[in-house]
């Protein structure tokens, strides 16, 4: 026993520090994934051991570490968040702001005589003020995130990052953003137009993290189609106006190709925009064609963007600040 106690001390040593780093390597995982410690503790132990072992295994499985940062990203983001934000100063409206009021009312009140009718004008709303152009508040309906999964989002950029990984880390981040603030999130994975599978995420309801992974995973393969997913995101908006009168949703549509729009369909997108009141955000990820000026993207969002490198989490930054 003497003998062999200096061999039993190390491989206890061994064995307990690859048990702590096993640790720690779970809990990493958990937290890129959005699960909490209090989340973990409640779980039965195989449970946990299953979930451990599909995060360890899974089609994103490598992609933890980016997935974290999105979050970590988007989660700062948020608290540089600004409503209502004044801008680029457009022209003079009429209100009641007096934070906005131009310098000749503001004059009326260095006159006793005048400073009645600024009262009366001011009651009525009727004050003359700067109008400006900024960052609006956020929108009211649901979050919807189209991600592309054809073929060509398994291509990597720099940094050995595929197109998808980052599209769907991008969503998951979106996911975040939604229960933050208290929205309904959509997931909308897409393809060719027979290809489109949706995850829905109620805002009064937890979002499980097996449903999580399935629309992490999920990969359809396949070409591409603008009409489908997104008038799948019109009918969704459409029936939040329809069941709960909100309106102002907003929609992100992360793809890397291009393709064409019927007339017919885009009067009928243009009219539902103008009745729902939703914005689009369109997302180029690793290929600047499909965002090139003129392209069918170009036309169907109100702010779009090319993200070249994938391993930066930051060039979707200001979609989380509008969000």
């Amino acid at each position: 026993l003497a003998a062999a106690a200096p061999g039993i001390r190390a491989a206890a040593r061994n064995a307990a520090a690859k048990a702590a780093g096993a640790v720690r390597e779970e809990g990493a995982l958990m937290r890129a994934w959005g699960v909490g410690p209090g989340e973990l503790e409640r779980m039965p132990f195989d449970q946990r051991a299953r979930l451990a072992e599909r995060l360890r295994t899974g089609r994103l499985a490598r992609w933890a570490e980016l997935i974290g940062r999105f979050r970590q990203m988007a989660v700062g983001e948020r608290a540089r968040k600004v409503e209502n934000a004044t801008g680029e100063l457009v022209g003079v409206t009429l209100g009641d702001d007096l934070s906005r009021v131009i310098p000749s009312e503001l004059a009326n009140l260095g006159l006793p005589e005048l400073r009645a009718v600024f009262a009366a004008r001011y009651a009525a709303g009727e004050l003359m003020l700067y109008d400006s152009e900024g960052e609006q508040a956020t929108g009211q309906g649901a979050i919807i995130a189209c991600v592309d999964t054809s073929h060509s989002m398994y291509e990597a950029g720099p940094g050995g990052v595929t197109r998808e990984a980052w599209a769907k880390a991008c969503a998951l981040a979106l996911l975040d953003q939604a229960r933050a603030a208290g929205r309904d999130f959509v997931g909308i994975l897409f393809s060719a137009a027979d290809k489109v599978q949706v995850f829905r995420f109620p805002a009064g309801q937890p979002a499980g993290i097996d449903r999580v992974l399935d629309f992490a995973e999920t990969f359809l393969g396949g070409g591409t189609s603008y009409q489908a997913p997104l008038s799948v995101a019109s009918e969704v908006l459409g029936e939040e106006f329809n069941d709960a009168a909100r309106r102002r949703g907003d929609i992100v549509m992360i793809t890397d190709d291009e393709c064409g729009v019927t007339e017919e369909w885009m009067r009928g997108w243009n009219d539902a925009k103008r009745l729902l009141g939703f914005r689009v955000f369109g997302v180029a990820v690793g290929a600047a064609r499909a965002a090139e000026a003129g392209s069918v993207l170009e036309a169907l969002c109100d702010n779009l963007r090319v993200v070249e490198d994938l391993g930066d989490v930051h060039g979707a930054a200001d979609l989380f600040r509008v969000i």
